[in-house]
């Protein structure tokens, strides 16, 4: 067992349910991860606990490495023997002979067995067989960096190692006393320990390699160290971390390499498909190194990998040409990147190049040799991040599958660049005037902000075409027809393109799921489909000219989902087939200035087309699938409500801008509705029960609003669950009668009192907005900030603390502004220097469009709501970490505060009594 042993029991825990020690089977677990995650540690805990209940015991170390001499597992096979019979030598000459003493001498007998980074199945079948090699009761334990390995033994039970938490990493490396005193860390020690956990990043070997060695350094070692591990990682780690990528197959280590430089962190379908132009068979070797523990693919569906194991793969690279950067696979260092482009030093070894300045050189201009890639000629990925690349480009690798290049410097593509198997082609922000486009095999172009390209070139030269994204591309005024007939295109995007005005008059893009042309000011004209669309799910027509969308056109989106048509201030009406979406999920018409109604739908399917509408019939509702509607300037908002067929859909609402009076009470019966926003709407006065499921209300600058139901019933203890987000700014109406409504029932509080009542029952973090003249009287700890752009508080937390059902509350006093306000709070529970807990919290963005805004901003974050999110910032890594058993301080920092934010307040929560 090591020295100091942290995190140990709680794996050890969840070891033990799996193997049910007591029962009479004889039962497999298999324990995997990654090498260095502590799986041997694990085991010899697991081991040392539950040994004494069995009528013998053994455990296999080193399994991989002692069975690869000849005759090996021979030897094993009669240490096996020897350990569980108690002599000192059973003689094994062969190891068929082996397994048959192992399945003759252990038959029958209750065993513990411990076979420690076995690598080969071989072992497995060698050394513990089936389950009827020993007798009931037994349990054995596996332990392997190859998941795959205890699938094809038919072992169902497997225990998956997990890193070690921030808090369990920081405690495992202060454990080294020569630089901590009582297991805490001197104080100038604090944040570079806060550095080596990061770099870490959970790993135990790293976490005691580097204890060791950086123990009894001084503070300018520490920094020197971690600064070259980032530059050369340190051995002894890679070396243990190599192992599984050694025992890969040549064509697996391809994609680990491509993975560890170019895709971590990136969808696993785009990587799949990049891979696939190489040459590679990428859905097998993702699932051989899954199953090896040296990748993982996230509930997002990213690949994720982690920093160690990507460092190993770089340092796989870096021995390839130790001192000649070109003559390496990959490039990635952007010092040896600047050499080989500025210089030409490149070979045809060169198979993909990652430029990534580091911070602080993103705007110093790389000047290119003319002849940069000349003799790359096995160049199959350029991938610029962020350098500013200048200089012309005379000639690239036609070899190239997958080409990012922002800001590209030339005003087209070298004319004898002829890459038959390009994939992918970004040229974000670039000079590009023309594109001429015969690449058979490329799936996706982006030459978004391009703004000086004015027309797209002939489509028909990239027929397997995908994506197209032209996204803000100001000059361009016409879209080539041919783009109207990409049968495989799946995504369009134009969005911004402000001069475009000749789309593809006819359209037939039978696999088109997304369609966005949102903020094409001068399109007036929606294009004639022909044929159905099936698949679209997304179109986006928002601040178009567009006056009418053709009736004969929407019937072809059969399943479309979401239709945005936010400012379109030229749509007068709707036609009546857009009851025909029966899939539709989200509707937006917000500030169509020129549409009041929706249309009255159809008396009968005979009916649909005629001209003339008649009036809603019943059972003939509307829109069974709607979850999300946004719509302004509608009158008749109850007639439109009645029409909907979504009362368990429904979810968000939004009639901001509206002219009605009262909000009709069958909003009730939208029972999963949970956010409400009515903004502006100057002449609502009130607003009956709303439905229980309600999260979020916003009724800023209602001016005219008086009366909340929800409100008044809580104050009047008719209620006791408040609503997580509410902004009632302007609503000066309201906050009168609430008032009114707290004094007449003996209330002795002001205006925002109220909200204390609730806070510390609530389960999850909210925030209120409401009008005020300063922070709340309650508030125990306050600040004036006179013109401060920050301000910091601190509390210290009590021995033996009950953390459940207790939180922070935060306020902020705003004063007259129409700017939107931003600051943000952040809230960080700390021991020996370091944030343990983060959370971050940002005002909803507060901007009205009224002329008094005075306004307080609360909000609360309940201390099990920061306990249960990501121990750490990585994608989808989500873990729940335990309140440690430290003295810490809450620490709310305010920053980025604007001269109209005042005050400043902090107030811990506690339930009464």
């Amino acid at each position: 067992m090591p020295k100091y042993p942290v995190g140990i029991e709680s794996r050890v825990r969840e070891i033990d349910k799996l193997l049910g020690v007591g029962g009479n089977d004889v039962r497999m677990v298999g324990i995997w991860g990654t090498g260095g995650i502590g799986k041997t540690t694990i085991a010899k805990a697991v081991y040392n606990s539950i040994a004494h209940m069995f009528e013998g015991s053994c455990f296999l170390d080193d399994v991989r490495e002692r069975s690869m001499p000849y005759g090996g597992l021979g030897k094993l096979q009669s240490i096996l023997l020897s350990e569980i019979l108690g002599v000192k030598e059973v003689e094994v000459t062969n190891v068929d002979k082996g397994i048959n003493m192992i399945k003759k001498m252990l038959n029958g007998k209750k065993l513990l067995l411990v076979l420690d980074d076995v690598n080969h199945l071989d072992q497995l079948n060698k050394l513990v067989g089936g389950s009827d090699w020993f007798g009931s009761g037994s349990r054995i334990v596996l332990t392997t960096r190859d998941k795959h390995l205890l699938i094809a033994h038919q072992v169902n039970l497997i225990y998956e190692v997990e890193k070690l938490n921030h808090y369990e990493s920081l405690k495992l490396f202060t454990s080294w006393n020569s630089f901590s005193r009582n297991g805490h860390l001197k104080d100038d020690y604090a944040k570079l320990a806060n550095n080596v956990v990061d770099y870490a990043d959970g790993l135990p070997l790293a976490l005691m390699v580097l204890g060791s060695h950086l123990c009894g350094r001084s503070i300018d070692q520490w920094k020197y160290a971690l600064d070259g591990y980032r530059r050369v990682p340190n051995r002894e780690i890679q070396e243990i971390l190599k192992i599984s990528y050694n025992a890969l197959e040549d064509a697996v280590k391809e994609v680990f390499l491509d993975i560890a430089f170019f895709y971590k962190g990136l969808g696993e379908d785009y990587v799949i498909q990049m891979l696939e132009g190489c040459d590679m068979n990428p859905k097998y070797d993702l699932e051989v190194l899954v199953e090896k523990a040296l990748i993982n693919i996230m509930e997002d569906g990213c690949i994720w990998m982690h920093d160690l194991i990507q460092e190993m793969g770089k340092e796989v690279v870096r021995q390839e040409s130790p001192t000649e950067p070109g003559k390496r696979s990959r490039l990635w260092f952007h010092e040896d990147v600047y050499h080989v482009l500025t210089e030409n030093t490149g070979t045809d070894k060169i198979k993909g190049i990652m430029v990534k300045l580091p911070a602080g050189l993103e705007s110093d201009e790389v000047c290119l040799n003319a002849e940069s890639f000349s003799k790359m000629k096995n160049l199959r990925l350029f991938i610029n991040h962020n350098a500013r690349l200048s200089g012309e480009v005379d000639c690239l690798p036609n070899e190239l599958r997958l080409l990012i290049w922002p800001e590209y410097p030339s005003q087209s593509l070298p004319a004898n660049f002829n890459p038959k198997k390009l994939v992918g082609l970004a040229l974000p922000r670039s000079c590009i005037l023309r594109l001429d486009l015969e690449f058979k095999s490329l799936k996706f172009i982006n030459v978004e902000h391009s703004k000086f390209l004015r027309k797209t070139p002939d489509f028909s030269g990239v027929p397997n075409l995908e994506k197209l994204n032209l996204n803000f591309c100001t000059s361009l005024v016409e879209l080539h027809p041919s783009a109207g007939f990409l049968h495989k295109l799946v995504n369009l995007s134009l969005t911004g393109c402000r001069s475009l005005t000749l789309f593809p008059r006819i359209v037939n893009l039978k696999s088109l799921l997304e369609l966005n042309l949102d903020g094409c000011i001068s399109l007036e004209n929606f294009p004639e489909i022909k044929g159905k669309m099936e698949y679209l799910k997304h179109l986006d027509l928002s601040e178009t000219s567009i006056k009418e969308l053709p009736s004969s056109s929407i019937r072809h989106f059969t399943r479309l989902e979401n239709l945005y048509l936010t400012r379109c201030e030229n749509l007068t009406n709707l036609p009546c087939s857009i009851y025909e979406l029966k899939h539709l999920k989200t509707i937006s018409v917000l500030k169509c200035s020129k549409l009041f109604s929706f249309p009255k739908m159809a008396k009968s399917e005979d009916s649909r087309s005629a001209e003339s509408l008649v009036t809603l019939q019943g059972g003939n509702l509307a829109f069974p699938n709607l979850s999300k509607f946004y719509g302004s300037n509608l009158s008749d908002i109850a007639d439109f409500l009645l029409t909907l067929d979504c009362m368990t859909t429904l979810t968000r609402l939004d009639l901001s801008g509206s002219n009605f009076v009262s909000l009709p009470v069958c909003i009730n019966n939208f029972v999963n509705l949970i956010d409400l926003r009515l903004v502006s709407c100057k002449r609502l006065r009130e607003i009956p029960d709303l439905p229980q499921a309600l999260q979020l209300l916003d009724v800023s600058d209602c001016l005219s609003l008086e009366r909340v139901s929800k409100l008044s019933n809580l104050l009047e203890r008719k209620e006791s669950q408040m609503f997580l987000g509410m902004r009632l700014a302007n609503c000066w109406r309201l906050r009168n009668n609430l008032v009114r409504i707290a004094k007449k029932k003996n209330m002795f509080i002001n205006q925002v009192n109220l909200f204390s009542l609730f806070l510390s029952s609530l389960p999850t973090f909210v925030q209120v907005e409401f009008p005020g003249r300063g922070i709340p009287k309650w508030f125990s700890y306050r600040k004036d900030l006179k013109d401060l752009c920050e301000c910091q508080f601190s509390i210290k937390i009590p021995q033996n603390f009950n953390w459940e059902n207790k939180g922070i509350s935060f306020c902020a006093f705003l004063e007259k502004t129409k700017n939107r306000l931003n600051f943000y709070a952040q809230l960080s529970i700390r021991d020996f220097a370091v944030d343990m807990y983060v959370k971050e919290v940002c005002p909803d963005n507060i901007q009205s469009t009224g002329k008094d805004l005075s306004l307080v901003w609360l909000s609360y974050v309940p201390f099990h709501d920061m306990m249960s999110t990501m121990a750490r910032t990585e994608r989808n890594v989500k873990r729940t970490r335990v309140m440690p058993p430290y003295l810490p301080t809450i620490r709310v920092h305010f920053v980025r505060i604007s001269k109209a934010v005042k005050s400043c307040g902090v107030h811990l929560v506690m339930p009464p009594g």
